[in-house]
């Protein structure tokens, strides 16, 4: 009897643990025909959510896509702003640099590499207002050395002389000012004159007093003369820069005794300018 029911309860155990090993197979195989079923099931509803949903996702989208534009859009219209302080900065400074170098070869090339004369650097400050252009202001002055009638100097050639100084600021009278006369000469024929403003215009010198007997032509220089006498000099130094003959019509040289001169400086756009300090004075 107690055999019987010992084989009973061991059949009884084989069979509980094949049952599940049974039942776990079936297990895991349902799981996935159950999730197959239910995807099945709601796959439906999933996609008219989807579509349903869309719209606002798409908005959503939208307003991400313009506040990064947006962002975007300001962060290139700052480095353009700087890119071009840079640029203008850049475009100063090729010029600032042209205006040194003609300095540097006037200087060099002309009779002030051998003068007394010694340069102080200024810049224009402030202009005459009127369309005459017979003045500019420079920012330096007699703390500098400067003293009045110190000729004025740009990379082209002169430009006038100090009328007036402060410690701190000059006033230039330039070459088209009424009050401007300057003895010059016409390279290289030699005749010699005064260079004044023409009257009328405001841009144009004349060169008066000129010796009828020799001829002058369009496209000849004209520089200053400069002259010593008896330990007297001119304010100016001889052979600087001053004008081109523009019109130099036979008659008007018979007739008149003058001929029509440009100036090689442009007096409208003065920007650094050099004062000869230190030389000669009439």
């Amino acid at each position: 009897m107690y055999r019987k029911q010992v084989r009973r309860r061991r059949a009884v155990l084989a069979l509980l643990i094949v049952g599940s090993f049974v039942l776990l197979s079936l297990t895991y195989q349902g799981s996935h025909g159950l999730q197959s079923g239910v995807s099945t099931i709601f796959s439906p509803v999933q996609s008219v959510a989807d579509r349903a949903l869309k719209p606002a996702r798409d908005l959503v989208g939208w307003f991400d896509e313009t506040f990064d534009a947006k962002g975007e859009n300001s962060r290139l219209k700052s480095e353009l702003a700087k890119a071009r302080v840079q640029a203008v900065a850049g475009q100063e400074a090729l010029q600032e640099n042209a205006e040194l170098r003609k300095l540097v070869e006037l200087n060099r090339g002309s009779v002030l590499a051998f003068s007394p004369y010694e340069e102080v650097m200024g810049r224009v400050i402030a202009r005459s207002p009127t369309d005459w252009r017979s003045s500019v202001t420079i920012d330096v002055g007699s703390g500098d050395g400067v003293r009045v009638d110190d000729p004025v100097i740009s990379g082209d050639g002169l430009v006038g002389r100090i009328s007036s100084a402060g410690p701190g600021s000059s006033q230039v009278m330039l070459l088209t000012d009424h009050a401007s006369a300057i003895t010059a000469k016409v390279v290289p024929v030699g005749v010699q004159g005064v260079i004044k403003p023409e009257v009328g215009n405001p841009e144009d010198l004349v060169l008066d007093f000129i010796d009828s007997t020799r001829e002058v032509h369009r496209g000849q220089a004209v520089v200053t003369a400069g002259w010593r006498f008896q330990g007297h000099a001119s304010l100016f130094p001889p052979g600087l820069p001053l004008g081109e003959v523009t019109k130099a019509p036979i008659v008007e040289q018979e007739a008149n005794e003058q001929v029509d001169v440009r100036p090689f400086a442009d007096l409208r756009n003065l920007d650094l300018v050099q004062v000869l300090t230190g030389g000669s004075r009439g």
